[in-house]
């Protein structure tokens, strides 16, 4: 058991608890402990000994239900149920009059972001995702300039940082909370290589950028844009000669009869209801949507300037779909 905000697992190999003492050594309330645990004991998630009154979890269970479990925690995606159920008044509202809900109404978002994407980023940054760009470690290792846009808490990135100190790195998002997280993170970490940016990338296309950027990352950040043909434009841009934009973003279908049997479609659906849809349409954008699909995602890279366009998937995510455009 864990508090908010704690990164700590559940230990699946202790012996079994008493719901008293699980309540002391967790600093919570022993009544509401006590009926949270009877609704994980009714759904066959935790054992119970009705004789010794102890609780127990299974270590088959806690593989996939524990923060240590990462990157096969189920119950990290589960948290956006919460956090998006928490606007539901407003984006009611949404239905009758349009418009949309602002990111700063929905509380912990960043923070269920960033433990999504310990899952599917962070696991395989530097084993699956990376290689699929020919050279980049090594361009990273000599000394590359990168940047990582939508970067939310900035984890991908200060990743980076560590390993390549020889490279510079910059983060931006919307975000003025979540890049406080990032800042206070990198400072943590005394790196000096890596540096963190709040602003809106809707005019992201309109930017002079004489440096260029070696490398430009997205993770799951585009089609939440209010305007992503303009970040797509403006990336291109960015880039220096031989520059390479590395995208990741869901993996479906534009169509939406092509949809019924990808996995997790009803989940991304509603998540681009709730969320992603509406933080567009918030800001006057497009409103583009979580499944906007892996062939207008190609078509938006081609119209933005990209001739060289590879689409790859990794066996550990079958969420998304990976991205590597050049000019």
């Amino acid at each position: 058991m864990r508090g908010r905000g704690d990164r700590r697992g559940t230990n699946a190999n202790q012996s079994p608890t008493t719901c008293e003492a699980l309540a002391r050594s967790t600093g919570l309330q022993e009544r509401y402990v006590r009926e949270w645990l009877a609704a994980l004991v009714v759904g066959r998630l935790v054992e119970f000994d009705p004789g010794a009154q102890t609780y127990a979890l299974p270590p088959e269970h806690a593989a996939a239900l524990t923060r240590a479990a990462t990157p096969n925690n189920l119950a990290a995606a589960a948290q956006y149920l919460p956090v998006l159920g928490s606007v539901e008044d407003d984006l009611v509202e949404c239905f009758r009059q349009g418009g949309g809900v602002p990111y700063a109404r929905y509380r912990r978002v960043h923070d269920v972001m960033a433990e999504d994407s310990e899952q599917t980023v962070l696991s395989a940054l530097f084993s699956h995702i990376l290689p699929l760009v020919p050279d980049v470690v090594e361009q990273l290792e000599g000394g590359a300039s990168a940047a990582d846009l939508g970067c939310g808490q900035g984890r991908a990135l200060l990743r980076l940082a560590e390993r390549f100190p020889r490279s510079a790195f910059v983060g931006v998002d919307l975000s003025e909370d979540a890049i406080a997280v990032g800042r206070a993170e990198a400072r943590a970490l005394g790196l000096e290589n890596v540096t963190f940016v709040a602003r809106d990338l809707s005019d992201f296309d309109l930017d002079a950028t004489p440096e260029g950027f070696d490398l430009v990352t997205t993770f799951d950040a585009v089609h939440d844009q209010a305007r992503p043909r303009a970040l797509l434009a403006g990336i291109r841009r960015s880039l220096r000669p031989g520059g390479v934009y590395l995208m990741q973003d869901i993996d479906a279908s534009s169509d939406l009869a092509q949809n019924l049997e990808r996995p997790l479609a009803p989940l991304l659906y509603a998540i681009s209801t709730m969320h992603c849809m509406t933080v567009s349409l918030a800001q006057g954008g497009e409103g583009l949507g979580t499944m906007w699909g892996v062939d207008r995602a190609q078509a938006m890279l081609r119209d933005a300037g990209f001739r060289d366009v590879q689409v790859h998937r990794l066996p550990h995510d079958i969420q998304n779909a990976y991205f590597v455009a050049r000019t």
